[in-house]
């Protein structure tokens, strides 16, 4: 619910360069607000692993209430490679998080930038704009704290429900119906490896089940190991990707590649009542503190949360800030204002920030 001050925004900068680009997210959002006439009431909190070795928690109840209290939650980026807990793995308290409060939709949009070389040589390749829709839920995922010792081996469980599947597959459908309205293809692939796995087969015969509810988008199935030679040799034909939870989480890495790198990938994990907007990419800790951190990810991010705040109270003042947060984006780059160091540039967080900030 919108608190009477404005939105209401829970902010987790957490670990390592995710505290540098939360910073650059809130300063634009700053710098935005009065140009649509709306206010952020941004409020932080601790949480991550540098605050697990310092209090002895990842991720404080105080915390995740202030989460489920807030409009929307931006999240910098969490996790050190040496903290981790007794069975080996990281903490990594985005995943508390959006299993707690069931963000089922991770939403990673990709697109190329004029002005910024594409690691790809084809032409072609300054037309790539795809979202993958990945089921956050269930899925491979489902096997976290989950797995079962037996002797010498390890037994991770995938999990595909009827319920979990219909629902994210409803969801990508339907954003690719919004996007056809903006101009986009509207097509939609289905990512699964049904010749194989029995859960897999289940995807896909759900998914054929849900697209015939849209009868003006275009749809069909694609293997997964196919899908990830096809991202690289012809990413422009895809629009709309949905897939199981492990599938998403490799393939959406893959197509930051395609835009230049995980410092241009924004993300949102997405509910149907709550939703939490981050870059797609780690902390860093081998460039945190040094001021050279991309926070386009993060920028597009905030725009993310913009148009689905905007959306979700039908207040065009936010989708409006989200298209002239994009476009100071565009703009930046077109025009050599800033250049990330990713690309050959020298532009550090703060520079591509207030090149942004000017563009607004």
């Amino acid at each position: 619910m919108k608190s009477t001050s404005g939105y209401r925004i829970a902010v987790l900068p957490g670990d390592g360069i995710g505290t540098e680009v939360a910073a650059a997210g809130v300063a634009v959002l700053n710098a935005l607000a009065p140009r649509i006439g709306r206010q952020f009431e941004l409020q932080h909190h601790p949480a991550g692993a540098q605050h697990y070795l310092d209090a002895g928690v990842a991720l404080p109840t105080a915390t995740l209430d202030a989460c489920r209290a807030a409009d929307a939650i931006l999240f910098g980026a969490m996790g050190l490679p040496h903290v981790r807990s007794a069975d080996g793995t990281e903490i990594i308290p985005q995943l508390d998080i959006r299993f707690a409060l069931d963000l089922y939709a991770g939403v990673r949009p990709i697109r190329t930038f004029a002005g910024l070389p594409s690691p790809l040589g084809d032409p072609r390749a300054a037309q790539i704009d795809l979202v993958l829709v990945r089921e956050s839920t269930e899925g491979l995922f489902y096997a976290r704290g989950r797995g079962v010792v037996e002797g010498d081996a390890v037994l991770d469980t995938m999990k595909i429900t009827r319920a979990g599947t219909a629902r994210v597959c409803d969801f990508a459908l339907n954003l690719a119906q919004q996007r056809k309205a903006r101009g986009k293809r509207g097509h939609v692939t289905s990512v699964d490896k049904a010749n194989v796995f029995a859960s897999m087969a289940f995807w896909r015969a759900i998914f054929a089940e849900r697209a015939k509810a849209f009868p003006e988008l275009s749809t069909e199935d694609a293997y997964v190991d196919a899908m990830a030679l096809n991202l690289v040799m012809k990413p422009w034909a895809y629009d709309v990707l949905v897939t199981e939870n492990m599938f998403g989480d490799i393939l959406s890495d893959l197509i930051a590649a395609l835009a230049g790198g995980m410092g241009m990938a924004p993300s949102a994990d997405i509910g149907d009542r709550y939703a939490l907007f981050q870059p797609a990419h780690g902390t860093a800790p081998d460039i945190a503190g040094q001021g050279i951190a991309n926070p386009t990810a993060m920028l597009l991010s905030v725009a993310m949360m913009l148009d689905w705040l905007g959306h979700r109270d039908s207040d065009l003042a936010l989708t409006d800030g989200a298209r002239a947060l994009e476009r100071a984006v565009e703009r930046t780059f077109a025009d050599g204002a800033a250049r990330p160091r990713e690309f050959g540039g020298s532009s550090g967080t703060a520079d591509i920030t207030r090149a942004v900030i000017e563009r607004l």
